[in-house]
């Protein structure tokens, strides 16, 4: 049996110190892949349920980008430590709690290899309580809770939070701060200087008037973004100056700041000297990123755009067209790469600041989900027997060619013309596919869907392929092929170029292929296809098969 398909946006993925792989979880193995050519190179698997977090262990040292080692982090109730080099496993943690997610500050910090020998690590994680009964009303089944590393043991009696269900850390670039958002709230966390199983770490909260979606950490300055389900996203400046800082950090020219009027945009108590607030997108934000010198921020949501934000200004710039909404957006320890992951599953290469993309990994798309396109679970796929391909039919009005035996995307057929900004309402889709025993014609039945009962509109149309990349260029279009009726399957003969199609209304169409036809003299292929007969059996539904 050959199984392709995989989830590569179900958690952020993470580059290598060098920037030429990076690491995607997919379900219960992290598969790695090279940022120069978008193919898989290897995996880690072990881990018996779903990878939540993997992060890497940074260079200490420009000589010591060529080590591999990462952390992850599991469903399945354990901590990994791999040499993703080799691939192998160096280390298992057994934690007996499901891992959402998982931060590592202390990494973040670590100045060189010995210094990391001799200082525990230790891990913040967000698990889910298996002991709390779930079935009771208002129960707290997600924790935040710090785990040693080094002596792989809870730190006991330490729960940092509980929540409703577990919930997403977030940590900062300097591995000083990290934090989580529960629903209009905004918890942040200092890491202790010299983390212990009995250092504790402080704690602030930030408030808002609707959901927070994601936050972001500056790298170098207590600054603090957040956005919301509604678009907005709010910019707090020096954060928790009265908790965080020192007394010598509060004073300003030989004076204790504890003003708490004159605070543009803070709620309550809440310990920020302002926040402000920008509002572009048009609908829920979920990415959140700042640049690695601090002065940009990126953002992101459903609206599948992806805005650059100049800090100090406010001024922006866009990377549109995207597509699908976005869900991560990753630095990488090379200036000019980063990535994004998309809902479509996708994850793009991003060449940094021109933000173009370089290479593309792709999953098996999801089909649109609509009852009156979803009619028949048979149409939603064909096969090319000879090369080892699946047209599946996809989001976006397109059909998706992936292989099966390299488990990647190969091509896709963008079959209707389309919004690239994502939309609720589905007003056309693709019903039908098949493809030909050789692999070289796809053909398709797209409908527009009726507004009020009208305006309804069956295209049939035949794809041609080049024999070296199997991309597919529209050769023949035919509107209403039978009449009102709309397609209810298409078949290819496996032997010659001669196609049928059935219909909703009991009649059945033969179409043939002129690739020989001479025009002027000359022989032209490929030239379209016409319908060569018509047929019926007693008017009833027809399915066909071949």
């Amino acid at each position: 049996m050959i199984r392709g398909g995989k989830s590569f946006v179900s958690a952020p993925p993470a580059f290598s110190n060098d920037a030429k792989r990076i690491l995607i979880c997919t379900g219960p193995t992290v598969s790695i892949f090279s940022t120069s050519t978008g193919l898989q190179i290897s995996s880690l698997e072990g881990h018996t349920a779903a990878v939540t977090s993997v992060l890497v262990v940074p260079a200490s040292s420009p000589a010591s980008k060529v080590l591999c080692f990462c952390w992850t982090a599991s469903l399945d109730g354990t901590i990994r430590y791999w040499d993703f080099l080799a691939p192998e496993l160096m280390k298992t943690v057994e934690v007996k709690m499901p891992i959402y997610s998982m931060v590592i500050p202390s990494l973040l910090v670590q100045s060189d290899k010995d210094k990391e020998n001799e200082s525990p690590l230790f891990a913040y994680i967000s698990v889910e309580n298996s002991n709390v009964q779930q079935k009771k009303v208002n129960t707290l089944c997600g924790q935040i809770k710090k785990f040693n590393l080094t002596k792989s043991r809870m730190v006991g009696g330490v729960v940092l939070r509980e929540t409703p269900q577990p919930e997403f850390l977030t940590v900062s670039p300097s591995g000083s701060y990290f934090g989580m958002h529960n629903k209009r709230t905004i918890h942040i966390w200092k890491v202790p200087r010299s983390d212990s199983d009995r250092a504790v770490a402080k704690k602030i909260s930030l408030h808002h008037t609707k959901s927070v979606t994601v936050m972001a950490f500056h790298p170098t300055e207590r600054i603090v973004a957040a956005g919301d389900k509604c678009g907005r996203i709010l910019i707090w400046r020096d954060v928790g100056s009265q908790t965080f800082c020192s007394t010598s950090d509060k004073l300003v020219n030989g004076k204790l700041i504890n003003n708490k009027e004159d605070r543009p945009g803070v709620r309550g108590d809440d310990e920020a000297d302002c926040c402000s607030t920008w509002h572009w997108h048009p609908s829920q934000v979920n990415v959140l990123s700042f640049s690695s010198d601090g002065s940009y921020l990126y953002s992101g949501g459903r609206e599948g755009v992806l805005v650059v934000w100049q800090l100090e200004t406010g001024k922006k710039k866009f990377l549109p067209r995207i597509g699908s909404p976005l869900l991560y957006f990753t630095d990488s320890p090379d200036p000019t790469l980063s990535s994004i992951s998309c809902a479509d599953n996708h994850v793009h290469i991003l060449k940094m600041p021109s933000m173009e993309i370089l290479k593309s990994i792709s999953g098996i798309k999801l089909p649109v989900s609509h009852p009156e396109i979803n009619e028949s679970l048979c149409s939603n796929f064909a096969f090319d027997y000879s090369a080892g391909l699946v047209a599946l039919r996809a989001e976006n009005y397109c059909v998706q060619l992936y292989s099966l035996l390299e488990d990647r995307e190969v091509s896709e057929i963008q079959v209707c013309e389309r919004n690239h900004q994502p939309v609720d309402e589905v007003t056309m889709g693709v019903t039908r596919v098949a493809i030909s025993k050789d692999g070289s014609t796809v053909c398709t039945s797209d409908v527009k869907l009726p507004e009020d009962g009208i305006g309804s509109l069956v295209c049939l149309k035949f794809w041609e392929s080049d024999t070296l990349n199997k991309n597919f260029s529209l050769s023949t279009i035919v509107y209403e092929p039978h009449r009102d009726a709309g397609v209810s399957s298409v078949a290819f003969h496996p032997s010659c170029r001669m196609a049928v199609s059935t219909s909703n209304g009991g009649d059945f169409k033969i179409w043939v292929s002129h690739d020989e036809i001479k025009k002027n003299g000359e022989t032209v292929k490929n030239s379209g296809w016409m319908c060569h007969s018509v047929g019926s059996y007693k008017y009833a539904l027809s399915l066909l098969y071949l």
